[in-house]
C-alpha cells in the first residue's frame, strides 16, 4: 500500500487471521469521484468462512482502529458480504462471485496491492 491506513491494516490483518486468500487492496485514493477511498477484497471459501472472516474484519476494526462498520449487507447468504466503513469498503466473496464480478478491475487506473496468503 503507498498509503498506511491503520483501519485498511486492521481489516487486511482481520482477514488473514481467518485465512482469507487473495486479498488485495485497491487504492482509489487519487481517482476523482469514488464512494471510497479504499476497497478491501478477499476470497472466503464458503459461506462459514465468509461469515468467519466478516466476524473477523468487525473484532480487528474495532480494536485496532476503534471502527465499526456503518453497514454490513449479505451476510445472511453469505456469498458476497461488503462491510461499509465509509472510507473502506471490505468485499468477502466466495470464489465463483468474485471471478464473475471482478470489482478489483473496475477501475484501470486504481493501485492494486495484492496481500500474500498466510499459509
Amino acid at each position: 500500500m503507498t498509503k498506511t491506513n491503520p483501519l485498511v491494516e486492521a481489516i487486511v490483518q482481520g482477514m488473514q487471521d481467518k485465512k482469507g486468500r487473495n486479498i488485495v487492496v485497491v487504492d482509489l485514493s487519487e481517482i476523482s469521484d469514488t464512494i471510497c477511498r479504499f476497497f478491501v477484497i478477499a476470497t472466503g471459501g464458503s459461506p462459514s468462512q465468509i461469515q468467519a472472516l466478516a466476524r473477523s474484519v468487525g473484532e480487528k476494526a474495532l480494536e485496532l482502529a476503534n471502527q465499526k462498520p456503518l453497514a454490513i449487507d449479505g451476510f445472511r447468504y453469505s456469498q458476497w458480504v461488503a462491510m461499509d466503513y465509509a472510507d473502506v469498503i471490505v468485499h468477502i466473496l466466495l470464489p465463483e462471485e468474485r471471478a464473475f464480478y471482478d470489482i478489483e478491475h473496475l477501475w484501470a487506473d486504481a493501485q492494486l496491492t495484492k496481500v500474500p496468503d498466510l499459509d
